[in-house]
């Protein structure tokens, strides 16, 4: 892959941004309306979140994909670095801070503009979420996420991803205790707001060391299953322009 078929690092930073934040409106602007909508029955409230959320990750990712690789999450920038370090085939490390830093600007933004949507209050979360329980879920979300993603570039299926991931964490909303932030991110956005989907500030350490947790074992996984030679890493989430994707993992 030549130098020109990556977009300029602003363009990918924008898209990064972007991207990250009309996901962190949809997850919050869903869950208020939700909370509004079925203010008696919180399984409902759930259901409508996660609905909203699984459609509303899927296009972005096919929106934002072919410029940046619609990672939207640290984590996923991180490991995208990790496993490509050693064919220079990802992310920089210089990349992975301008990717995280545009993630959690994108994030805290995406959170304010969800809630002008609907006119609520700017506030910081009430919303305690601590608990060995909530930690492992994140954990299992986290690394379910990474190990998904990781496992379809490693066997040339990246273009799933847009529906894989959505229905992944659409999923992970009911079959983890945490209903699945699985994104540093995502985490520190939804601290500003006081609502169905807010988390305090003060619960934020705990659920991201869970999230890089769960990335580290979710590459391990996958590494296990598939091995990690020459894994093109450039291509998580969505394949970028001009990205060649090998899926033989090294071998002739």
């Amino acid at each position: 892959m030549s130098a020109g078929d990556t977009p300029a690092l602003s363009r990918r930073l924008l898209a990064e941004l972007v991207g990250t934040g009309l996901l962190v409106t949809v997850v919050v602007g869903s869950g208020i309306a939700a909370q509004r909508l079925s203010p008696d029955d919180v399984g409902l409230q759930l259901l409508q979140n996660s609905l909203a959320t699984t459609l509303g990750l899927t296009v972005l990712i096919l929106l934002f994909g072919p410029v940046s690789g619609a990672h939207f999450n640290p984590v996923v920038s991180l490991a995208d670095w990790f496993v490509g370090r050693r064919t220079r085939g990802g992310l920089s490390g210089r990349e992975v801070a301008g990717y995280s830093a545009a993630q959690v600007v994108g994030a805290l933004a995406g959170c304010l503009l969800g809630g002008a949507m609907f006119e609520a209050p700017v506030a910081l979360s009430g919303t305690e979420r601590a608990g060995m329980g909530l930690l492992v879920g994140e954990v299992v979300a986290t690394a379910g996420l990474v190990a998904l993603i990781l496992a379809l570039v490693r066997t040339g299926r990246g273009v799933l991803a847009a529906p894989a991931v959505g229905a992944y964490i659409g999923a992970a909303y009911w079959f983890t205790s945490s209903t699945s932030f699985a994104n540093p991110a995502v985490t520190i956005g939804r601290t500003v707001t006081d609502t169905f989907a807010g988390i305090a500030p003060t619960s934020v350490p705990g659920f991201v060391l869970a999230q890089l947790l769960g990335a580290a074992l979710g590459v391990g996984l996958v590494a296990a299953l598939y091995g990690l030679r020459a894994l093109p890493a450039e291509a998580v989430v969505v394949p970028r322009a001009g990205t060649r994707v090998d899926t033989t993992g090294g071998r002739p």
